[in-house]
């Protein structure tokens, strides 16, 4: 009786999963056109951004379009691919994610991961913690440099085994990325999708106020590591205390799956060219990415190829090579639909004309007031903003010709405008549901949303402090 009851429980108190969250925030936004007033700012061309961007003191009222229930059924499909304007939204992350899911499926089915896990870890022996800071060093400087995010989705199916292997959970190997690669775009330096292009809608150089972001990114990222290497001790110590521990043997089933039946210690030449071939990958994704303006069609059409390479390699017999990228695909689909999900929070906003108007609220509140109040009312305003607007560049483009220029009048400089809003939406972004890189490492990584908000609450609650400390200093 007692076990039933604990079952009946269980289903009851079940948070919901990602889709039923993204879905519910589609509905509010739906219902929010109807009540929230339709307007507009005058746009023109910004020829340094190569976009439009509002104009400040032009924002007026416009006839509504209220959005409703079929707009609710559209917007996941219009947040892949909008027929009616025949612009891809995120459909080329979809199809990316989809790519990396059947190249790591190849490259899984050589053996050659489970093998050179093996290996590292006997390398390591004990000291396998020091993977932690290492490992976040790296996708922090991705995130401070050229804004690390969806390219993130690719190195979870890489991490998350090497942190099972180490003693931790896969939720350890989920923050290790998503916090390294998170802290880095919140402190960024010279990441042209967010500091570059909020200075120049600013009308400043991007360099400057690059202090303040230097002790945001050092003492943020200071933090993130001791949280995370606080946390994976704990586990590996007893782990009773991971969040993810009900699903302990689940999770090392689908990360640990060894290859086609070989001896995984056993650490051929085979598997030797395969991870050569899988780390070039990765390299030749940073360069492409950093130096050859690549984006999601050149990574995912590179991904490919490596994928039909290590078939060769490993003698995969075509049908058996197609079967699995197949399958590799196929485990990847839910990530690939929760982008289109996410995306169409801010296609129901867009078409409701809504987002101008809450952007004219936000001008409107930081008016008139003090330096240190201004700069920590912009910030928790771009907090606000950053929910609907997850994108680093979308929000720069949207609210830097606005707000920046009213820092003249309470004698703030611009260059705290910036670190104010890219501070704001790296913190939001750690968590923002409406941002697909969220939803999709936490879906990758098999972590459920709540716990990831359990594991990060009081971390973001630290790194508010040390933002709005920062902040107020700089001016």
């Amino acid at each position: 009786m007692s076990e039933e009851t604990s079952t009946a429980e269980e289903k009851k108190f079940q948070f919901p999963t990602a889709f039923t969250i993204l879905f519910g925030l589609i509905i509010l936004v739906a219902a929010a056109t109807w009540v929230v007033p339709a307007g507009e700012y005058n746009r023109e061309m910004n020829e340094s951004l190569g976009r439009e961007v509002p104009i400040p003191g032009t924002y007026h009222r416009v006839e509504g379009d209220q959005q409703g229930i079929a707009d609710v059924f559209l917007a996941p499909i219009r947040g892949l691919y909008d027929p009616d304007t025949n612009e891809a939204n995120a459909i080329d992350v979809a199809v990316f994610v989809l790519v990396i899911g059947g190249f790591l499926m190849v490259v899984t089915r050589t053996g050659a991961i489970d093998a050179g896990i093996g290996k590292v870890m006997t390398a390591l022996r004990g000291q396998e913690k020091w993977m932690i800071p290492i490992l976040m060093a790296f996708f922090a400087a991705g995130g401070t440099i050229y804004g690390m995010a969806e390219e993130s989705l690719a190195f979870y199916a890489l991490i998350i085994p090497v942190m099972l292997r180490a003693g931790y959970d896969s939720l350890t190997g989920v923050a290790v990325i998503m916090l390294g690669a998170g802290m880095g775009t919140l402190g960024s330096t010279i990441n042209p999708f967010a500091t570059v292009i909020a200075a120049n809608a600013a009308g400043i150089p991007f360099t400057e106020g690059i202090i303040a972001r230097f002790i945001i990114l050092i003492l943020g990222w200071l933090v993130c590591v001791a949280w995370v290497m606080r946390y994976a001790e704990g586990v590996k110590a007893d782990p009773i205390r991971s969040l993810v521990y009900d699903m302990k043997a689940d999770n090392e089933a689908h990360f640990l799956k060894g290859g086609t039946g070989g001896d995984t210690s056993e650490f051929t030449t085979t598997h030797k060219i395969v991870l050569v071939v899988f780390v070039a990958s990765f390299a030749l994704l940073i360069y492409g990415v950093s130096v050859l303006d690549w984006w999601m069609g050149e990574m995912s059409a590179m991904f490919l190829a490596a994928s039909i390479l290590v078939g060769v390699i490993a003698r995969m017999g075509e049908h058996e090579f197609v079967d699995t990228f197949i399958d590799g695909a196929k485990d990847l689909l839910g990530v690939a639909l929760i982008i289109g999900v996410a995306r169409g929070i801010v296609v129901v906003m867009d078409a409701g004309k809504i987002t101008d108007t809450i952007l004219y609220w936000s001008e409107q509140a930081v008016s008139g007031l003090g330096t240190i109040a201004f700069i920590n009312v912009m910030f928790w305003l771009e907090v606000a903003l950053s929910f609907f607007v997850p994108s680093s560049s979308g929000l720069a483009v949207l609210t830097m010709p606005i707000m920046a220029p009213l820092a003249d009048f309470s004698n703030v400089s611009r260059d705290a405008v910036v670190t104010a809003y890219q501070s704001a939406n790296g913190l939001v972004n750690l968590v923002n549901p409406t941002f697909a890189v969220v939803m999709g490492g936490l879906a990758i990584g098999r972590v459920s949303y709540d716990k990831w908000l359990r594991f990060t609450w009081p971390l973001l609650l630290i790194l508010t402090v040390l933002i709005m400390i920062v902040l107020s200093v700089s001016v």
